[in-house]
């Protein structure tokens, strides 16, 4: 399995793939506030706002965010 990942990206790297997620999630907020967007264009960017939100808890956890857990990355709310 370990010869599936190359383990070559750098810190700048991760931290550049974070702050783009962050200004797509960002995006998606606000569509999802706007009235004239659909209910269902809601829905669709709502699932990816949240979509999202996983992203950025995984890359947070990778730099070694203090504030997210293993538990927060996987969602378990115990």
């Amino acid at each position: 399995m370990s010869e599936d990942f190359t383990y070559n990206r750098t810190w700048e790297q991760i931290h550049h793939i974070l702050e783009k997620a962050q200004k797509k999630q960002n995006w998606h907020f606000m569509l999802i506030q706007r009235k004239d967007t659909s209910k269902n264009d809601k829905i669709m960017h709502m699932r990816n706002y949240k979509a999202l939100e996983g992203v950025i808890n995984a890359l947070r956890w990778t730099l070694g965010d203090r504030k997210i857990t293993s538990k927060t990355v996987l969602g378990d709310l115990e």
